[in-house]
């Protein structure tokens, strides 16, 4: 009997956790649009750092609606053709009104009906004064604590801290994406820890010419350098990389940069306007780039800084560390 009993609660435990998770449903959506009266409006799913589309309809004298079944609830995003960053909406299963104010650079939308929504606007200011673990804490069941973990808190967390976070958040978001994504981010940065072996990976150059990484292992020191053109931080470390490169690189150091550019010609024109003389690899992807996620890379630049005998010694080093490190192993 008492096995029948604890059965049944666990059962009941399993309906609960299903019954409050996300859920594939059609959208009751409606907009109105200021700034165009037609014209065809995106809806893009969010996904790994990028929108992708998912539908689109007419915007007919500034009015627009979607019921197309998507996973809730769930960050979106809502774009207007050839234009801008899309709105950016927490969408439910739940009758939701969205008034878009659309410019030259994108727009900015007034939403009604979406808890989520009005919890991830009226929390943004919080998440400046508040830790990862405070922030959980005030609505653990809520699709923005599992966002925001991901995309705000997670760049300063170590796999352990990580995993410690995850833990807080409610049974029914741990099959979220971004749950998902950071468990494997957890498993990929202990395997890149310092004292562990640089993974191997192949990639194009800008001639288009495959380059493997091992090949340029063995020899010194590399900083494999993670940047993109884009990358406003990326650029204005450039300068203390390329002086770290020519004081040392006599000496046996080197960089391997992988780009997580789009666009060839924009990766292309970086390289020459920074300086970056060694190798440069890309897959083009912007996030998936493979090396990226090999690496359990967050954010950018990252680094890895690896010794002659291909063993990571330390990682996301930047600035006067990086010299400082540089100049304890060069001894100058």
């Amino acid at each position: 009997m008492k096995n029948k009993l604890i059965g049944f609660a666990a059962l009941m435990l399993l309906f609960v956790v299903q019954a409050s998770a996300q859920k594939v449903a059609p959208l009751r959506l409606k907009g109105t649009v200021t700034g165009a009266k037609d014209g065809i409006i995106y809806l893009q799913q969010y996904d790994n750092k990028i929108f992708k589309t998912v539908d689109s309809t007419l915007v007919k004298n500034g009015r627009f609606s979607f019921a197309t079944k998507v996973q809730l609830p769930e960050l979106y995003g809502l774009k207007l053709t050839g234009d801008g960053y899309p709105v950016q909406v927490f969408l439910e299963d739940a009758p939701i009104e969205v008034a878009i104010q659309w410019g030259e650079k994108g727009g900015r939308a007034e939403v009604k009906g979406s808890k989520a929504q009005a919890y991830f606007e009226s929390s943004s200011k919080e998440q400046r004064k508040q830790t990862a673990k405070e922030f959980i804490e005030t609505d653990p069941k809520s699709i923005v604590a599992a966002y925001t973990l991901f995309r705000n808190y997670s760049y300063n967390l170590s796999p352990d801290e990580l995993e410690a976070h995850i833990k807080l958040l409610d049974p029914s978001l741990q099959q979220t994406q971004y749950v998902s994504i950071l468990k494997d981010l957890i498993q990929k940065q202990r395997a890149v820890l310092p004292g562990k072996k640089a993974l191997d990976f192949v990639s194009k150059d800008p001639n288009g010419n495959t380059v493997r990484f091992s090949d340029h292992l063995g020899k010194g020191y590399v900083l494999l350098d993670f940047w993109a053109a884009w990358c406003g931080p990326c650029r204005r470390e450039n300068p203390n990389v390329v002086a770290a490169f020519q004081k040392y690189k006599n000496k046996g150091f080197t960089v391997f940069g992988v780009s997580l550019d789009k666009d060839k010609a924009s990766w292309v024109k970086a390289i020459k306007d920074d300086g970056l003389d060694w190798a440069q690899v890309s897959d083009l992807a912007f996030w998936d780039t493979e090396a990226a996620a090999l690496y359990g890379v967050r954010f950018i630049p990252s680094n890895l800084l690896i010794d002659e005998h291909g063993v990571i010694v330390a990682r996301n080093i930047k600035g006067e560390e990086l010299q400082e490190k540089l100049k304890e192993i060069y001894g100058e």
